[in-house]
């Protein structure tokens, strides 16, 4: 008896962006303001030592510090880590260590880059220095690496120095860019799943022990840790179980604010997915509202979910569903 073929699980490059932007208080700002001029800059602890990158709280007491210091711009490799496939974005592009460098003057570490000619080049303990970026803005890319130095591994590293952290022109906010990429797959059942939804179905599985429908299927019932492998197909209707009204307008989506994103049941699912709710004014929906898929030309899922028309489902339907 000859076993039924597998179907083809899909992959595809999967890439989450998140530029995060942020204001700095009166230490970062000078911590990074101090890098644009060459400077590094740490911050002196109650206990009387010095941290860098510095904190505007003692990691110990929680007291507020703000008492700042120079340190040197070279210093000595505590810990080490390989990279031999740099990644885009990162500070090398050829092969370099992750390492872990107390300047001196400081009491703690700085995590960067060291161009190195390779891992037997580099060990713990090893002097380095500071290679300044070319131009300089006022991040953490104005150091642009870590470089071996000459001095020997018993240097006397210089006390810190105190340091106002004026400077003109102060760096005051940053982008944070947030990236991470890579390929997913989905597994089975939401393979499943999605090729379903070409069809504008949607189809969850079954758990066999508590038989609660999930609806995207996980493969297994996260509550009973069994399989599940009975498809059944949901809606295409649902009820509204709860919901939010969106007023910040993401990057990139085109849908004018306000709308309202809503956890939605469909008729037979045993859990909520989410989706936009369209059709009405965002001030009329509410849970219970009943409510079917529209699909636009060529689209993958749902664009969004309208009233159907039908009354409000009792409370007593969905209650277990929030």
């Amino acid at each position: 008896m000859t076993a039924a073929p597998t179907p083809d699980v899909l992959r595809a490059p999967l890439v989450v962006e998140f530029p995060f932007t942020r204001s700095l208080g009166p230490v970062q700002s000078a911590f990074l303001t101090g890098l644009r001029e060459r400077v590094v800059l740490g911050v002196t602890c109650s206990d009387g030592t010095v941290m860098v990158p510095p904190a505007e709280y003692d990691p110990v007491t929680a007291e507020e510090i703000r008492d700042l210091v120079e340190v040197a711009a070279t210093g000595t490799v505590t810990t080490w880590a390989w990279n031999d496939h740099p990644r885009p974005n990162q500070p090398l592009s050829t092969p370099f260590a992750w390492v872990l460098v107390r300047l001196d003057g400081a009491d703690t570490a700085l995590l960067h880059a060291l161009d190195a000619a390779g891992p037997d080049a580099v060990r713990t303990g090893m002097r380095v220095r500071v290679r300044w970026a070319a131009e300089r803005t006022g991040a953490i890319t104005d150091i642009a690496c870590f470089e071996p130095c000459a001095d020997d591994d018993s240097t006397r590293p210089p006390a810190a120095t105190p340091h106002d952290g004026v400077f003109a022109d102060p760096v005051t906010g940053i982008v944070a860019e947030a990236r991470l990429d890579y390929t997913y797959s989905p597994g089975r059942a939401q393979t499943a799943y999605i090729n379903a939804l070409a069809d504008r179905r949607t189809v969850g599985e079954r758990c066999p022990a508590c038989h609660k429908v999930y609806v995207p299927p996980r493969g297994a019932c996260p509550t009973c840790g069994v399989a599940t492998t009975d498809q059944v197909e949901v809606g295409p209707a649902g009820t509204v179980t709860t919901f939010c009204i969106v007023n910040i307008k993401a990057k990139n989506l085109d849908i004018e604010v306000p709308y309202v994103y809503a956890h939605i049941a469909l008729d037979g699912a045993g859990l909520a997915l989410h989706g936009r709710i369209g059709g009405i004014p965002y001030d009329q929906v509410r849970m219970g509202l009943r409510v079917e898929p529209v699909w636009t030309e060529g689209g993958r899922h749902p664009d969004h979910y309208r009233p159907t028309g039908e009354p409000d489902a009792a409370y007593d339907t969905y209650k277990e569903l929030l």
